[in-house]
């Protein structure tokens, strides 16, 4: 399934399921299939995703730093769960230059309509 975010501020963003569904979560704390996100709430869902990307470098960051260089081979004994190969930075970073413009232009976004 897709979603497609639509805005009068820019073009439409068509994402795959699961990576609309992870943004969601993370502004929302839910993943609705269809809603509507007004101008004025976006400032606070924008902050949301910023957060949530810098705990996930930080996360990466500190992970990167215990990994030993000497370390050629991986155990398979880490009690830490993987994180995706594509960084929720680049997953994101769409959905965040359309709340950017969409607040300039004082506009909702809405998907599923």
């Amino acid at each position: 399934m897709l979603f497609k975010f639509k805005s009068k501020a820019t073009a439409d963003l068509i994402m795959l399921d699961a990576d609309a569904r992870r943004l969601l979560k993370i502004m929302l704390s839910e993943d609705p299939v269809k809603g509507i996100l007004p101008w004025q709430t976006l400032p606070e869902m924008l902050a949301k995703l910023e957060a949530a990307v810098q705990q996930e470098e930080a996360l990466r960051q500190a992970r990167s730093q215990k990994a030993s260089p000497l370390t050629l081979v991986d155990s398979g004994e880490s009690s830490e769960p993987a994180l995706p190969a594509v960084r929720l930075a680049q997953r994101a970073a769409p959905m965040q230059q359309m709340i950017q413009r969409s607040i300039t232009e004082e506009s909702d976004i809405v998907w599923g309509v």
